[in-house]
């Protein structure tokens, strides 16, 4: 349920229901979540204090003040292991305290902000995984904490995971709801959904 605080924050809490919530993202991914088709074509950039590469086992281990960039993706971090096949990229996980990660929707958007401990970002699925004390955030004030978060692109999806001592929270600033409410006043609202999953818990790190 949605209420507007004295802040003008609308707020709704899901406490404990096991352990999972699915929302569908009318929060973080107004007017569409996938990202910029020029962050693909972009190469990779990558600065820090050390790195050591792996070709046999297809890895690269970069540790100590991390930056990496691809287009409007940026990426900082404590350490970050770039998985590839031959010379391309296909899965980076960043860890740090926290790690951080950004990018630009679309070209009119906002940008993202997502931080947790462990951040996994699979480049073909179009999916990131954040885990412990995981947040993300865009610059209208939305934003879903939890400990862990499941951030499908392409579908305009997040799935977020909290303890059962815990709960997931989703900000929504009443502004944005007012726009959506006043935009057309007969069309129903768009809800986010909740899905009971059993004791499924936060996917493991790889």
């Amino acid at each position: 349920m949605l209420r507007r605080a004295p802040d003008r924050e609308a707020a709704t809490r899901w406490r404990a229901l096991p352990r999972t919530a699915l929302l569908c993202a009318l929060l973080l991914a107004n007017g569409g979540a996938q990202a910029l088709p020029e962050d693909r074509a972009q190469p990779i950039q990558i600065s820090a204090d050390q790195a050591l590469r792996d070709e046999k086992q297809g890895f690269t281990v970069y540790q100590g003040n991390v930056r990496m960039q691809q287009g409007s993706l940026q990426i900082a971090a404590q350490r970050v292991t770039v998985f590839h096949q031959v010379e391309e990229a296909d899965r980076i996980l960043a860890e740090g305290s926290p790690a951080h990660m950004q990018q630009r929707p679309e070209p009119d958007k906002g940008l993202m902000h997502a931080r947790a401990e462990t951040i996994e970002y699979f480049k073909s699925e179009e999916k990131v995984l954040l885990r412990r004390n995981a947040s993300i955030e865009r610059e209208d004030g939305s934003k879903v904490t939890g400990d862990s978060i499941e951030y499908l692109i392409d579908k305009q999806q997040i799935r977020a995971n909290s303890s059962q001592s815990g709960g997931v929270v989703v900000n929504i600033p009443a502004e944005t709801v007012q726009g959506k409410e006043d935009a057309d006043p007969n069309q129903p609202a768009e809800q986010g959904e909740t899905e009971q999953e059993g004791e499924r818990g936060a996917p493991d790190s790889q």
